[in-house]
């Protein structure tokens, strides 16, 4: 029996972003474009949205977002699918735009590929929120004092 060759590949997320109201402006593509150069993520897809106030959904091309993202250019791997995109809408609020972003944790891929191939295997994976975390520095903080 021969062994499984499996890439060193990071950790796959997900995320959606809601805008109230208005479409996004772009300010954050900078950013995003540092973590793809740098190999500290790499996009696998991406999907924008609206979602009228009546609860229709319709689909934004990029460039009808009047934005620049040359860096993501074939980061379409139809990973997101219409059943994911209608998921993600279930939780978007009427009148808002929405990114769906899909993306490797590309920086972590040597340490997952080395874990692997120790037979290692993810059992349980999750993600704190931002205020609950502040409320036990907080916590923790008050204690100390």
């Amino acid at each position: 029996m021969t062994e499984e060759v499996v890439p060193d590949i990071g950790p796959i997320d997900y995320i959606v972003l809601e805008w109230s109201g208005q479409q996004p402006t772009g300010e954050a593509i900078p950013y995003l474009v540092e973590l793809v150069d740098r190999g500290i993520i790499r996009v696998i897809d991406l999907a924008f949205v609206q979602k009228a106030e009546d609860g229709t959904l319709t689909h934004l091309e990029i460039d009808q977002l009047g934005v620049d993202f040359e860096i993501l250019d074939g980061a379409a791997s139809d990973l997101i699918g219409e059943d994911d995109i209608a998921e993600a809408a279930s939780v978007l609020q009427p009148g808002t735009a929405a990114a769906i972003l899909v993306y490797e944790n590309a920086w972590a891929a040597p340490f997952a590929g080395a874990l692997r191939r120790n037979g290692a295997q993810l059992v349980a994976s999750g993600r704190i929120p931002m205020d609950a975390f502040v409320e036990a520095v907080e916590a923790a903080d008050a204690a100390d004092a």
